[in-house]
């Protein structure tokens, strides 16, 4: 079996190719933007796609709308789209950008799984003191990367996902309790200089977090 990972350049991408790979008989093509303009061709012959693209792209639904509509000229049946957790929030312009990704994808025509990771453990540098411009009291569903990417490998590579929405997360906890087990230091800072988009996600994880249970991936990884 032959996966292309669109994005696959990325830590996202990285940790899929490294799961396809140990799962011995798939092969992962890695394809970055520079393939873009021969994306027909670059997929030709492969079985299944997983779809990243690139974080805060300014029209994620048009990305996505290509990336479809280049599957299924190459004869690409499977897709599996990595979304987010709680895509549909008003108040998150770039998780309203996925809500209606995934619709794309329900409507495609092709054979399709969507994945929607909580935030990455990996995001936060807990080799010292933690600094976030959003509350470390509120709930977060977690997701480590290597979860994440044995969770898609297992999608792509064995029966039973086709049509299904699955939400990842690895562990549920707070920034501070993160913090106290690594025993660092954490505060919440201000980050006047994100993109608007970031900061009105900051906005949204002050007041409510991102929490995303569990089940689902302990089912998926046991």
């Amino acid at each position: 079996m032959r996966v292309a990972v669109l994005g696959g350049h990325g830590k996202t991408g990285r940790a899929v190719c490294d799961a396809l790979a140990a799962a011995g008989d798939t092969g992962a093509l890695p394809l970055g933007r520079a393939d873009w303009p021969e994306l027909v061709a670059a997929v030709a012959g492969c079985d299944a796609a997983y779809v990243i693209a690139p974080n805060l792209h300014p029209d994620e639904p048009a990305y996505v709308a290509e990336v479809l509509a280049a599957l299924a000229a190459a004869g690409v049946g499977r897709v599996v789209y990595h979304s987010v957790a709680s895509p549909y929030v008003p108040a998150m312009p770039h998780h309203l950008g996925k809500a209606r990704s995934e619709d794309l994808v329900r409507r495609s025509g092709l054979d399709w799984t969507i994945l929607q990771p909580g935030a990455y453990l990996q995001n936060l540098d807990l080799t010292g003191p933690v600094e976030v411009p959003y509350s470390v009291d509120v709930p977060f569903g977690f997701l480590d990367l290597a979860d994440l990417g044995r969770a898609a490998a297992v999608v792509l590579t064995s029966p039973g996902h086709s049509g299904a929405t699955y939400e990842l997360a690895s562990r549920v906890a707070t920034v501070r309790e993160l913090a106290e087990e690594a025993g660092v230091a954490v505060r919440q800072v201000a980050d006047p200089g994100a993109h608007p988009w970031l900061s009105a996600m900051f906005a949204y994880y002050d007041v409510h977090g991102l929490p995303v249970g569990t089940r689902v991936l302990h089912s998926l990884v046991p």
